[in-house]
């Protein structure tokens, strides 16, 4: 069973992995979305880290130290940040992180991440306004983004047909651009609340 879901915290995305386990699925593995197998009901203890890694070995030896602990890798690559741990071992803690600055720490490397992907889009931004290739007469000229010839003389019927088609092909033409501010907002906003996660999660040492 697949499932899509998205979480900017990482302890509500523990909780939810774990009571999906209470209702007989657990997690197999996570791309674009989250890949359950149907067991018994189990009472499982999922945790969650954030690290990418420069070589292979470095990213099994990482992984090999949390199963000496009696922590399973489930899912995550050395290069896809999101790492999910099982606990399938008795001994050990209730946790992956022996302290809270390393479970802290977590929040501040997707909070960096997110920032840097904001600040990827900004000189693609700044390059789309300095060419003109934004442009700002669309807002108040929408009409200018319709090619459809006689367009505004048409009525009734045929105008709304010939509108309605052609509506999406201008929008696209015209205002694709707005993407990139919206995803320079939604970036900045998933590293301001992961950064005040990380925050929050040190005060409670």
């Amino acid at each position: 069973m697949k499932k899509f879901k998205f979480f900017t915290n990482f302890d509500h995305e523990e909780q939810w992995l774990n009571e999906m386990a209470r209702q007989g699925y657990v997690l197999t593995g996570k791309s674009l979305s989250y890949e359950f197998a149907q067991v018994q009901p189990e009472n499982a203890n999922f945790r969650m880290d954030y690290r990418t890694f420069k070589s292979r070995q470095d990213f099994e030896d990482y992984k090999a130290l949390f199963e000496d602990s009696g922590w399973t890798h489930i899912a995550g690559t050395r290069s896809s940040g999101s790492q999910y741990f099982k606990q399938t071992g008795a001994e050990g803690s209730e946790d992956i992180f022996s302290d809270v600055d390393s479970k802290a720490a977590r929040y501040k490397r997707i909070s960096d991440m997110w920032l840097s992907l904001a600040c990827c889009f900004i000189p693609l931004f700044a390059v789309l306004i300095s060419t003109d290739a934004i442009d700002v007469t669309a807002f108040l000229k929408p009409q200018l983004l319709y090619y459809t010839p006689g367009l505004w003389d048409m009525s009734g019927g045929q105008f709304w047909r010939a509108f309605l088609f052609e509506t999406p092909f201008a929008f696209f033409r015209g205002f694709t651009w707005m993407m990139i501010p919206v995803m320079i907002l939604v970036y900045s906003l998933f590293a301001y609340k992961a950064k005040k996660q990380y925050e929050k999660t040190q005060q409670g040492r």
